[in-house]
């Protein structure tokens, strides 16, 4: 495996060290490394390159718990609807991604760019963005919560992932 390091003179963000590295392959795969998940890699890129997708982006199914009553009013202010402490569901970003050459070369070299300005200016440009649901498992211990949890099952975490403890 053949790895490529970015050293940065100043913080770059998320994808902005990537137009330090002159000898990109077509499409790679780009990684956080803060996140433990069973996802088959070779399948991930394999849908990218298949789609001629620019862009494609794990995501993961995510349970975010509001720990307040909500209210829901009408414009004169009335109470139309209530739901206490609701548990809502979102795609977000695994910190897993597939990109093509072509992106990371239309961006400026040396400067700041994150996954985020990729995703809002890839949407403003109509880039082909390809989102892979995975529904395996995943966990970002970047989070202090997940980090703990990491700690507190990493016998069942390494069991999953196949990895001796």
């Amino acid at each position: 495996i053949k790895i490529d390091y970015s050293l940065e003179d100043m913080p770059l963000s998320t994808i902005g060290p990537l137009t330090l590295i002159p000898d990109l392959p077509e499409d790679f795969l780009v990684m956080n490394g803060d996140i433990l998940c069973d996802l088959d890699y070779r399948l991930f890129f394999e849908k990218h390159t298949k789609e001629h997708a620019e862009v494609s982006v794990a995501a993961f199914s995510r349970d975010v718990k509001i720990d307040f009553g909500v209210l829901k009013c009408n414009s004169e202010g009335r109470l139309v609807e209530f739901q206490e402490k609701p548990s809502l569901q979102y795609d977000v970003s695994m910190g897993i991604y597939c990109l093509n050459r072509s992106v990371v070369d239309k961006l400026p070299k040396g400067r700041p760019y994150g996954f985020d300005n990729l995703m809002i200016d890839g949407i403003a440009e109509g880039k082909k963005i390809s989102i892979n649901k995975f529904k395996g498992y995943w966990l970002d211990i970047g989070r202090a919560e997940d980090y703990q949890s990491a700690n507190d099952n990493y016998e069942d975490i390494f069991n999953r992932l196949g990895v001796d403890c």
